[in-house]
């Protein structure tokens, strides 16, 4: 029997993943669910935000999917108790190097972008982040204190041959069965690094994937073709930083925060970390209000990509399809859905 591990964390994590649960039980009652405590939930109890034995429970799982971790009211934990340093330790301990973060736009949301319906209707854009290098686990890193009595903070951008090759080659797979395209973004023109991952990406597609179309382009040149253009993008790959921050640039694209879910994968075999994209958003938790649908596609990928049960993954996508067709919306789609009423749409589409 497979195995999902929920770790719902903190906010509106267990309001969203509570959703997924349903889900789940309705199109997989086959499937083992489990549930642990994670980022500031189980710093409260634990003193630590990521336990031994939920990293070794999410290791011997087939799929793991959480809700959201951090807020306020651990903000003054130290850095490495933070819920935040639980993520970054569970995505390192689970070696998910590849992050997929699709900008998908429903037809029936193109109205609700910030953009022109034009420049978003039909938009299906795939991110590929490197997730476990780069400047957020780069050492030398830390804050010092000057002898002028002045303080400097300092983090290091580091990336390897093996590093870009690995998340690069899942780039171009992936875009074999799209429309063959991939652009790769860094800063090459002001970045060793971004240098380095230049050329590891055009040695990459001279050796191993000549057939794929591959533009080079400057990470704040696609930060305004995002919002330009964004339908001439299919796959882009990059580093951790940009990646984080184009994806959610990219997410409004969509009409909210809201819709996006992501996946992130390691070697074939080894089990998936699923997340939306969202925050904790404590300032609506415990309300209601919450758009579930981040999380009950990114429940969609993890049926999709770790669990292998396509079938029940191309129903769960239809299903959310219909549930926007036939107009539900939660508040940040200019509805006024619960999170509970929004996943009662997806059911009765199921």
């Amino acid at each position: 029997m497979a195995t999902l591990l929920l770790l719902p964390g903190d906010g509106i994590g267990p309001e969203v993943c509570a959703q997924v649960r349903r889900v789940a039980a309705a199109l997989t009652p086959d499937l083992k669910v489990e549930e642990a405590l994670y980022g500031g939930a189980s710093y409260d109890v634990h003193a630590t935000p990521l336990t031994d034995e939920v990293r070794e429970q999410a290791i011997a799982s087939d799929a793991v999917l959480m809700g959201a971790v951090g807020g306020p009211k651990w903000a003054d934990a130290p850095r490495h108790l933070r819920p935040e340093a639980g993520l970054l330790n569970l995505r390192k301990a689970m070696d998910v190097f590849a992050n997929l973060r699709p900008a998908y736009c429903f037809e029936a949301l193109a109205g609700a972008s910030s953009l022109k319906p034009e420049l978003v209707s039909g938009l299906d854009i795939l991110f590929v982040r490197e997730l476990v290098g780069g400047v957020y686990f780069g050492q030398p890193r830390g804050i010092e204190d000057l002898a002028d009595g002045q303080k400097k903070g300092f983090d290091t951008q580091v990336y390897t041959t093996s590093e870009i090759e690995r998340v690069g080659r899942v780039a171009f797979e992936l875009a074999r069965g799209r429309t063959n395209k991939v652009h790769s973004a860094e800063k090459s023109n002001v970045m060793e690094s971004g240098l380095l991952w230049k050329q590891v990406i055009t040695d990459l597609h001279a050796r191993e994937y000549p057939d794929v179309q591959l533009e080079h382009i400057l990470a704040d040149n696609c930060a305004m073709q995002l919002v330009r253009a964004p339908k001439q993008f299919d796959v882009i790959v990059t580093d951790n930083l940009f990646g984080d921050i184009l994806s959610d640039a990219a997410a409004m694209l969509t009409g909210s925060l809201g819709m996006l879910p992501s996946a992130a994968l390691g070697a074939p075999g080894k089990p998936g970390l699923y997340e939306p994209i969202h925050g904790s958003a404590p300032d609506i938790a415990g309300k209601g209000l919450a758009n579930p649908l981040a999380a009950i596609l990114s429940f969609e990928m993890a049926l999709r990509w770790s669990l292998k049960q396509t079938d029940a993954a191309d129903a769960l996508l239809a299903a959310v399809k219909a549930a926007l067709d036939n107009g539900a919306r939660t508040r940040d789609l200019g509805g006024s859905l619960t999170t509970a009423q929004m996943g009662d749409a997806v059911l009765a589409a199921l």
